[in-house]
């Protein structure tokens, strides 16, 4: 074992990123346990401070829930290449995984309509982006979506339009945010997690989180990144 345990995160990092890149899943503990020199514990250990950096997100159970761009579970889409099946993360996480994955430079991103219910399916790749009425609705400000990034995840979805976005502000008492077409929505995903798969990644600065925004065209202060994006 190293003497300095943490030396083993950016090892762990990788198991986790390249495992739901590959394979559409998290790593098991055996895979979690290579990583980390044959020890779960360090492999776990190492887990936990990955997830206090927000490298990732675990649930009670020390489960990985959240890897941006990739999700264990639901959260309101699935994103299908051609060898690999996703849970996308959000409308912003779907639509950057085929720029991510070096593999699938092409998946089908589907998702019902939170306002109506109606079922969308987008084809997402590097080329540009899809044409299509559709808006994303992000709720939560750039600088508070870690306060609790799963709500946060959870409601950044796509909608038929921006009625179909009022509909359900008003069904649900949740205050307007940010508005996003489908242009806009691919700007924004296509570079955020360049690297991301590779080793020595690191998570932007609040000042370059601000500058890629501001490329994508996204501005004021909504977009006034801080520690928390």
């Amino acid at each position: 074992m190293r003497e300095d345990d943490a030396s083993w995160d950016e090892d762990v990092r990788l198991a986790v990123y390249r495992a739901f890149a590959r394979h559409g899943r998290a790593p098991g503990a055996p895979e979690l346990a290579a990583a980390a020199g044959g020890s779960l514990a360090v492999a776990k250990q190492a887990l936990h401070r990955l997830a206090v950096a927000r490298h990732l997100v675990l649930d009670e159970c020390e489960h990985v829930v959240l890897a941006h761009p990739f999700a264990a579970k639901s959260l309101g889409f699935s994103v299908m290449g051609a060898h690999t099946l996703w849970w996308g993360g959000c409308a912003w996480d779907s639509f950057a995984i085929p720029h991510l994955v070096d593999a699938e430079p092409e998946v089908l991103v589907a998702t019902r309509c939170p306002g109506c219910g109606q079922p969308h399916a987008l084809v997402v790749n590097r080329s540009g982006p899809p044409e299509g009425r559709q808006v994303a609705h992000f709720p939560v400000p750039a600088a508070r979506m870690w306060d609790d990034v799963l709500h946060t995840c959870a409601n950044q979805r796509l909608f038929c339009c921006e009625s179909c976005v009022d509909a359900w502000l008003a069904d649900t008492g949740q205050s307007r945010g940010s508005v996003l077409d489908l242009v806009t929505l691919w700007r924004l995903a296509r570079g955020w997690y360049a690297g991301r798969l590779e080793r020595g990644y690191r998570r932007r600065e609040p000042q370059d989180a601000v500058a890629y925004f501001a490329e994508a065209g996204l501005t004021g202060p909504f977009w006034a990144a801080t520690a928390g994006v």
